[in-house]
């Protein structure tokens, strides 16, 4: 039996690591720039630390700032026809998943005409590689410019559609922690539990292996040391999880994830919750109810965070890392329910039926029914 993995070509980290866009584009021959990012970064000034060198380049570019949070069908066409009109050859992604995920769809159906944005929900099967992306996140949790996912929000439908397509994946990341140190706490600590999400579902995953393990693990153990500290504006610390969350995405991207975000994603949809949030208030849920099948796997993790469980039973093993979880979420200042962005008792057998029709549902390790989707939507409401 085979194992794929799939991953940049190249990759630049650290501090500054901005200086290596221009010669990026330059020698790839690249002329016109669409740059796809959000208009809170443009405003306070995230954005100009990069243009100023596409400037002092004299690169062409055109800035395309129509993203919201939870990116929508309508935000991939608007910018689609921008990017036409531009005559791109090349997008430039700066900022969190929603920026990023943005861009993937322009860039899919810039070269896959035949396709609606709809159509591509769920595994690939487009023909053509997207028009070139260059990804600089701003957050540490997405891992957008790493991975061959992207979320957007059919809002007609009110669903987010996964799409899983290797044809999306950006041909260079440039992860500048410089650019993620702006964040304000609170978006810090949202990514961050966001990228520990991300870790620990694809730590868990039924398609786990060893190659991802060695990612995940290394992710987590990061995000437990670091991210207290990066909330803080501890920028080696920040750094520290610009490398987490891109570790991170190298394993989940290749293996999936499973119902954290089958049901954080009809969160989003449904009341616009921030996905990081959406996670954070359900990954200790979620990993209670999938402890019947990983108590073994939560053991190890709690090793490799300095906890010792080599005498611990099972059951105790799960609380014990359920506690950790929520200990983390805690310390920065994530202590919030489903109910207080907006969930309704009457709304949970909606939601349980697209968390349970969800892409990333399959990928959990606990097969997981309707009524155990109900169930876990109620333990989350009224935690």
């Amino acid at each position: 039996m085979s194992t794929r993995f799939i991953l940049n070509e190249f990759s630049y980290f650290g501090r500054g690591s901005r200086a290596e866009l221009v010669p990026e584009i330059t020698k790839r021959g690249f002329k016109n720039v669409f740059l796809v990012t959000d208009a809170a970064l443009v405003k306070c000034g995230v954005v100009n630390k990069v243009t100023k060198l596409l400037d002092e380049a004299k690169i062409n570019y055109t800035i395309y700032s129509d993203v919201k949070p939870n990116p929508t069908i309508a935000n991939v066409m608007n910018g689609l026809k921008e990017c036409k009109d531009f005559n791109t050859d090349l997008i430039l992604t700066i900022g969190g998943g929603s920026a990023m995920d943005t861009a993937k769809g322009i860039s899919i159906l810039m070269t896959n005409p035949d396709r609606t944005m709809e159509s591509l929900c769920g595994l690939s099967n487009t023909a053509n590689k997207g028009l070139p992306i260059i990804a600089m996140p701003t957050t540490a949790g997405t891992a957008s410019e790493v991975t061959i996912n992207y979320v957007i929000t059919n809002e007609a439908t009110q669903v987010k559609m996964v799409c899983v397509d290797p044809n999306d994946l950006p041909i260079v990341a440039i992860v500048d922690s410089e650019l993620m140190e702006t964040m304000p706490a609170s978006l810090a600590a949202a990514t961050g539990l966001d990228a520990l999400t991300h870790a620990v579902e694809g730590y868990i995953t039924k398609g786990a292996n060893l190659m991802s393990d060695m990612f995940h693990m290394e992710a987590i153990k990061l995000i437990f040391a670091n991210l207290t500290n990066a909330v803080k504006g501890d920028k080696a610390a920040i750094e520290k999880m610009s490398y987490a969350q891109y570790i991170a995405g190298m394993g989940f991207s290749n293996v999936g994830l499973g119902i954290v975000h089958s049901m954080a994603h009809q969160l989003g949809a449904v009341y616009d919750t921030p996905h990081g949030i959406a996670n954070a208030m359900l990954l200790p849920v979620v990993m209670e109810f999938n402890g019947a099948v990983c108590a073994k796997r939560f053991k190890e993790i709690l090793a490799g965070i300095g906890v010792d469980s080599s005498k611990m039973s099972d059951d105790e093993a799960v609380k014990t890392f359920v506690k950790e979880i929520e200990k983390l979420s805690a310390s920065v200042g994530v202590t919030q329910t489903i109910k207080d962005y907006g969930c309704k008792e009457e709304d949970i057998p909606m939601l349980a039926k697209k968390a349970y029709e969800d892409p990333c549902a399959p990928g959990n390790p606990r097969d997981t029914t309707l009524a155990e989707f109900i169930e876990l939507y109620h333990i989350a409401l009224n935690k």
